[in-house]
């Protein structure tokens, strides 16, 4: 769960508990992180998640969740509203609507627990990405004007780039369909479970790199957390495998400073559509 502070991240996934209705929350969504005029995908997960670890009370930390985005959300006031269907010993399992005005924007199915316990056995073959340092990737102050235009919420950010995958911003895609890079936040919240939730959505589409400038709306976001991240940078790698039939896959990790993958997700989107 998150604490309270002044980041703007907290106050993007504040939630007030509806005095009458069960399981029911209300937020503002602002308009600081909107992308291509909705906003964030990743932001909206983490308040529908957020809102679910409230509900499950000893289990803070979603462990899998699954968002199905049904109507592009705007800023302004939302309603989430819960269900808790399996409480268990290590996990709950639960589900989350969140709409405005009536209208429902995303579905979320979830089961949470607590992180903290994780720190069992490791066995992996995943390797963090090579990347050079922070101060010798690309910031968003070299971003190209257009991009930083239709996301306002890259100023909330500080991403760092790698070099060899930022191509398509000088018109050079590489066609590998790869971007990667360090990530925080702007204003110095550290990294929580929740706040992986918004990093798995946070870097440009992977089709820049393959040439399809354009934003490319998520139509269902899965992210599985494996472990609390310590204080300090991210690594995030954002790549696909396949475009087809209009839509392709976004896979990404995201490796904290000790070295560790604390998270995982796979996202299906709608290619850009040609100019």
């Amino acid at each position: 769960m998150t604490t309270a502070t002044r980041s703007e991240f907290d106050q993007g996934i504040a939630l007030t508990r509806h005095p009458e209705e069960a399981g029911r929350y209300e937020a503002e969504l602002g308009a600081g992180w909107q992308i291509g005029g909705g906003v964030n995908g990743g932001l909206l997960l983490a308040v529908a998640g957020h809102a679910l670890s409230l509900e499950h009370g000893t289990h803070p930390d979603p462990v899998s969740i699954s968002g199905y985005y049904l109507s592009a959300s705007r800023p302004g006031p939302a309603t989430v509203r819960t269900e808790v269907l399996r409480t268990g010993r290590g996990l709950s399992t639960g589900t989350a609507s969140l709409s405005q005005g009536g209208v429902e924007r995303l579905r979320v199915v979830a089961s949470h627990g607590d992180l903290a316990t994780a720190d069992g056995e490791v066995r992996t073959t995943a390797r963090p990405p090579q990347l050079p340092p922070p101060n010798e990737c690309i910031g968003m102050e070299l971003a190209p004007k257009e991009l930083i235009a239709q996301a306002a919420l890259l100023e909330r950010f500080d991403l760092r780039l790698d070099p060899a995958t930022v191509g398509w911003a000088l018109g050079q895609p590489s066609g590998n369909g790869r971007i990667q890079g360090w990530f925080r936040l702007a204003d110095g919240r550290e990294p929580d479970p929740l706040l992986l939730l918004l990093v798995a959505d946070a870097l440009p589409p992977v089709t820049f790199d393959l040439g399809m400038p354009g934003w490319a709306p998520t139509i269902e976001l899965t992210v599985h957390l494996r472990a609390r991240p310590v204080p300090g940078w991210l690594r995030v790698t954002h790549a696909t495998r396949n475009l087809a039939g209009g839509y392709f896959e976004e896979d990404a990790e995201i490796w904290d400073e000790s070295g560790r993958l604390v998270a995982q997700s796979r996202q299906l989107a709608r290619a850009p559509r040609p100019a």
